[in-house]
């Protein structure tokens, strides 16, 4: 009941693929564009998303890696 497949995400003057390139630097995979839904980004006014995959393999600490990772990375970007 308490799951999902994916989250994308923006983070207020900080450009997706910036966070991409610093959760890479930390080993972390993400995607950062449109995500083929141009039309979506356009209705809310984005040029661009973050998007993190999750699935059944992921850990409670690989997950808790990633939040603790971006709160990192955005230092270094904000």
């Amino acid at each position: 009941t308490e799951r999902t497949g994916l989250v994308s995400f923006t983070v207020q003057n900080a450009h997706p693929h910036d966070i991409a390139a610093v959760l890479s630097a930390r080993g972390i995979a993400v995607r950062a564009g449109q995500h083929c839904a141009m039309p979506l980004h356009d209705l809310l006014g984005i040029s661009a998303s973050t998007r993190a995959s999750f699935y059944i393999y992921n850990t409670i600490e690989e997950v808790d890696y990633f939040i603790a990772s971006l709160k990192e990375g955005l230092q270094i970007l904000l």
